[in-house]
Parts: C-alpha cells; structure tokens; sequence
C-alpha cells in the first residue's frame, strides 16, 4: 500500500511546487532552492517506479508508469527491467559505472545510453508482434504521452515560468537516478567466459547498504544483490548478507561523496 500511495503523492507535489512557483513573489534563490527539492523528491518517484515496475500485475506495471511519467523518464520501465538487469556489471551496459569513471563521465555514457537501449528493445519487441514502434502499444511512448500531458497542462495553468521550472526539476530527478546507478555496481564486473558469454550474475556483483534510515526512504533500494538475484521479490522481503560488498555510508551520503570525485570513481 505505501508504493500505490506514493504514485498520487508525487503528482500532487509537481502539481502543488508548480502552483506555488507560478502564483507566489520568489527570489531567485527560492525558485532555485524549489526547483531541486522537487528534483529530490521526484528522484524518490524513480525509485517508487523501479519497485512497482518489477511487479507482475497490470496494476502495478501502470502505476510504475504513471508515476515515471511525473519526472519524464518513463523508457526506465522497460531499460531497467529488460536491458539493466540482463546486461548488468558488463561493458555493455551504460547503467555500470566502470573502475576509475567518475560520476560526470559516467552521466554522459548512462542517461542516453539507457534510453537507446530502452528503445531498442522495444522496437525489437514490437517487431516480433509485426508492429511499428510508433504506436501506443510502445512501453516508452505510453508513459511519455502522460508526461507530455501533464506538463502541457502545467505550462497552460500555469505560465511560461514552467518552461524553466519543470526542465529543473526534471533534471535534478534523473541526477538521483544516475547518482545511484553509479555507485550500485561500482567496479564490480562479470568474468568474460571462453564461449563469449558473461558467466551469470551473483550477489558479489552488487554493491549493497544495509543503513536503516536510508533504507526506510529507498524501500531497501540499498540490499542490492538480493534485488538483483530476485528481482520480483517485495522490498519489505529483501535480505541483507554481511560477506558482499558493502558501501560505508547509506546512498545519501554516498551521494554526497562521490560529487567531488572529479577524477576517480569512490
């Protein structure tokens, strides 16, 4: 019930910012400072569609894309789920940030990356069925139509100042996703088989956080490897095994951290 809860929750938030913005006398800073603290929330609206997208009901899968759709990144239903979780701790996938990459370098290969694979996958699925990718069947256009939708209505209610607001605070929500991506696989790499293939994901490939708080805000985002190994399990189910790879601090910090890591990776 907490995930189905939050969907509305973060449409009344982009809604209730953009209504303030528009209708209240705000400095520069205020506006500024409004505009990233949505963009925090909204990274939350990500990770609340990352658990509902790994469902099995129809339900749940819609309501993954609604609210993707709040922060514009609705191709995360099928790029995470179809290409992330197949490909991850490769080269061959944008979402693994590799040993010695930092944060910034890793953004410019994982955010287009992670919608040309989304793409891709789709087209290549939507081909099987004989049908083009232009269509409303297409995963990605369906949560984009809403996100067209919504923010169309905003700037119609609200005025031109939603032009620069809502590209700010959209931004700032993918910023979480990436900031997460980076430091979930960290260095960690599958060994190459002589066949060609990746031998098959473990635990070890995954970097995990077992803070408590951190994980109350990230619906155990942070137990990792038993996400990746089970990944239709429910985060309240989600274990935690003390001989994987740790991270010294919960996601926040390591957010933190790894912004002035210019040259290196955390």
């Amino acid at each position: 019930m907490l995930l189905y809860l939050t969907v509305p929750i973060h449409f009344a938030a982009l809604i209730g910012c953009a209504w303030w913005v528009a209708t209240q006398d705000l400095s520069a800073l205020e506006f500024i400072a409004l505009a990233l603290s949505l963009g925090v929330v909204n990274g939350l609206a990500l990770n609340t569609g990352h658990e509902l997208g790994h469902k099995k009901s129809s339900f749940s899968r819609w309501m993954a894309k609604l609210v993707l759709a709040v922060v514009g990144y609705g191709h995360f239903f099928i790029e995470h789920n179809k290409g992330h979780h197949r490909d991850v701790a490769t080269p061959l996938d944008p979402a693994t940030s590799q040993m010695g990459e930092n944060i910034y370098i890793f953004s410019l290969r994982e955010i287009p990356g992670a919608f040309k694979r989304a793409w891709h996958l789709e087209k290549e699925r939507l081909a099987r069925c004989g049908s083009s990718p232009w269509t409303l069947k297409n995963e990605i256009l369906q949560p984009m139509v809403v996100t067209v939708l919504l923010y169309g209505a905003l700037i119609a209610a609200f005025g031109t100042i939603m032009l620069v607001f809502l590209p700010i605070q959209m931004a700032y929500g993918w910023w979480q996703l990436t900031s997460a991506n980076y430091i979930e696989h960290y260095g960690l790499l599958r060994e190459k088989l002589p066949n060609g293939r990746y031998e098959h994901q473990q635990p070890r490939h995954s970097w995990n956080a077992n803070h408590i708080m951190s994980n109350l805000i990230l619906f155990h985002l942070q137990r990792h490897s038993d996400h990746h190994a089970h990944p239709t399990r429910s985060y309240q189910s989600l274990r935690n095994f003390e001989d994987l790879p740790a991270l010294p601090l919960g996601y926040p910090g390591m957010f933190f951290s790894h912004y002035s890591q210019l040259h290196t990776g955390p």
